[in-house]
C-alpha cells in the first residue's frame, strides 16, 4: 500500500464514503502516529483529538511520601459515533473498553530507535 491508499481527517466533521473508497483514518491518540508499512514507507497521521477512558485514583497507602493508588476505569470520553468507511485509531485501553466497536484500532507493535525511544509502530492492531 502507498500513502495514496489512505485518506486522513485533519478535523472531525463526520463523513460517509462508499465501500470502494480508501478508508479514512482518524487519529484520536494524543500524539502524531508514525505507522511503518511493509514496504518501508512511514505514514504520519496527526492527532485530531483524544479519546480516553475516564479514570479515578484513590490512595490506598503511602510509604515515606510515595503514594500507592488504586485506579478504577469508567466510560470512554471523546469517541465519536461510528462513521461508515472510517477507522479510528485509539489507545489500547480505549480499544479494550469498547469491544463492541469494530471501527477502532490501536497502534501496532512499537518501533524503537537505537536508544530505545519509541519512534513509531508497525501497522495497526485490534
Amino acid at each position: 500500500m502507498n500513502r495514496e491508499d489512505f485518506m486522513f481527517f485533519n478535523s472531525w466533521e463526520g463523513s460517509t464514503i462508499s465501500d470502494n473508497s480508501p478508508p479514512f483514518i482518524l487519529n484520536l491518540t494524543p500524539h502524531a502516529l508514525a505507522i511503518h508499512l511493509r514496504d518501508g514507507e512511514v505514514l504520519t497521521i496527526p492527532s485530531d483529538g483524544v479519546a480516553r477512558v475516564a479514570t479515578t485514583r484513590e490512595v490506598v497507602t503511602e510509604w515515606n511520601g510515595l503514594e500507592v493508588c488504586e485506579t478504577s476505569f469508567g466510560d470512554v470520553e471523546g469517541l465519536p459515533s461510528v462513521v461508515d468507511g472510517t477507522v479510528i485509531v485509539v489507545s489500547r485501553l480505549v480499544l479494550q473498553a469498547r469491544p463492541d466497536r469494530e471501527d477502532l484500532l490501536s497502534p501496532g507493535e512499537l518501533v524503537r530507535d537505537t536508544q530505545g525511544r519509541v519512534v513509531g509502530c508497525n501497522g495497526l492492531s485490534r
